[in-house]
């Protein structure tokens, strides 16, 4: 045809050099033209259609490949086919424009192929993301190892077509380099390695809150890709954290409290030991009128007035035989109280306990756990326990402990010249 078309051109009454040049340059416009419309119709035909089906589709699982130009990106390999095939026809004058040819369409189709298999990838993981089993084990990291080998097999492939050697020279050639790979890779291998471990002991999982001082991390992960695990602060900046210095150090996961159906709640209040007493009848009568203590005042009245007649205690003194105390009743009201507390689970550990006393007084600690998680409504929860706490205690004549302030001595200082003056 080539020939036939170079008849034609000479029976115009065209030169040789004039023919050549003639018919070579119309073939390769002829060859850029129809790689141009085969390209034309690969974006706007066939890539529209498979979009158009994946749109109608009732499933979503192929919405990413659309979503990640998986198909767009299989377009550009229209024109080097064509530019491939047609080589051999445009450039039969000369062979080495026909191997120059045929090698740029091969590495053209080869760099198009590794950004179709990368997004191909991303698709995966964006499916795979739908699953809730990628909460526990997330395959970013397999996903980007995967990346990289196609890479790096596509790179020795495009060198092989360059220089004309078969990829097997190259490959012995990375084996030389082991060394100096080991080195340049040390970040990547060490973070698969450690993603490996992560996963299999199911350490660490997206969406888990976490705290490594080391890094300033406090707050939940919302990444673990192959050399970086990403962590939102509870203040919204982002912190990034090398793979491997997750296992390679140590780090607070709070799943375990997520997971448990409650926060743990750990706090202490104070109380003066000065205000520690023995209950009299007229206190003992006022926690009876107290509704959650009423059924504790009778049964322990009873109980202690038993005990004290079968060993003949002289109850005139306060400290014979056994007796209340207005703060073991306080605890026990506190217990009755958060036993009640609509926000307190009490399938957990469930404590009111006395410490050991201090210069700070004598600590009554509350050990129990809130039935929500949630941050600022465990925060909620904490704070009204404990506001009732301290507006609870004078109704059993007890006092908080608080250090001397500045306050504090000049009242007293007022009082002493008030007494003074009235002497």
């Amino acid at each position: 045809m080539i020939e036939e078309f170079q008849n034609f051109i000479v029976a115009l009454g065209l030169g040789e050099m004039q023919t050549l040049i003639v018919s070579r340059g119309t073939v390769l416009l002829a060859v850029a033209l129809i790689a141009y419309i085969a390209n034309l119709i690969a974006k706007k035909i066939i890539v529209r259609v498979m979009i158009g089906v994946v749109r109608r589709s009732k499933t979503d699982w192929d919405d990413p490949l659309v979503e990640r130009g998986v198909f767009t990106k299989l377009s550009h390999l229209a024109p080097a086919l064509v530019i491939g095939a047609t080589a051999s026809t445009a450039f039969q004058a000369s062979q080495a424009l026909i191997e120059l040819a045929k090698q740029a369409a091969d590495v053209y189709m080869l760099i198009i192929g590794i950004l179709v298999v990368n997004a191909f990838l991303d698709a995966v993981n964006d499916v795979y993301q739908k699953f809730e089993v990628s909460k526990r084990v997330p395959i970013r990291t397999y996903t980007q190892v995967i990346k990289i080998g196609v890479t790096v097999a596509a790179l020795i492939f495009v060198l092989s077509i360059v220089m004309d050697k078969e990829p097997w020279v190259f490959l012995s050639g990375i084996g030389a380099l082991t060394a100096v790979l080991l080195l340049v890779f040390k970040d990547t291998l060490l973070g698969f390695v450690a993603s490996i471990q992560l996963v299999a002991h199911d350490m660490l999982r997206p969406g888990d809150w976490i705290e490594m001082p080391n890094f300033g991390a406090d707050g939940d992960v919302t990444e673990i890709t192959l050399n970086t695990v990403k962590v939102q602060n509870w203040d919204k900046t982002i912190t990034t954290i090398p793979t491997y210095a997750l296992i390679s150090g140590s780090f607070k996961n709070w799943r375990g409290m997520s997971e448990s159906g409650g926060r743990r709640i750990k706090r202490s209040v104070h109380i003066d030991v000065n205000s520690i007493k023995f209950s009299t009848p007229e206190m003992i009568e006022k926690f009876s009128k107290i509704e959650m203590l009423r059924d504790y005042i009778e049964r322990k009245q009873q109980e202690l007035s038993d005990h004290n007649r079968r060993k003949g205690i002289d109850e005139s003194v306060l400290v014979n035989g056994r007796r209340m105390t207005n703060v073991g009743t306080f605890r026990v009201y506190l217990i009755e109280y958060l036993r009640r507390h609509p926000k307190i689970n009490n399938e957990m550990t469930f404590l009111v306990r006395q410490l050991q006393p201090t210069d700070k007084g004598l600590p009554i600690e509350i050990y129990v756990f809130s039935n929500d998680q949630r941050w600022v409504q465990y925060e909620d929860v904490q704070a009204d326990i404990f506001d009732h706490i301290f507006a609870a205690l004078p109704e059993f004549g007890l006092r908080p402990f608080q250090d001397t302030t500045g306050h504090d001595i000049v009242r007293g200082a007022e009082g002493l010249r008030a007494s003074g003056t009235t002497s």
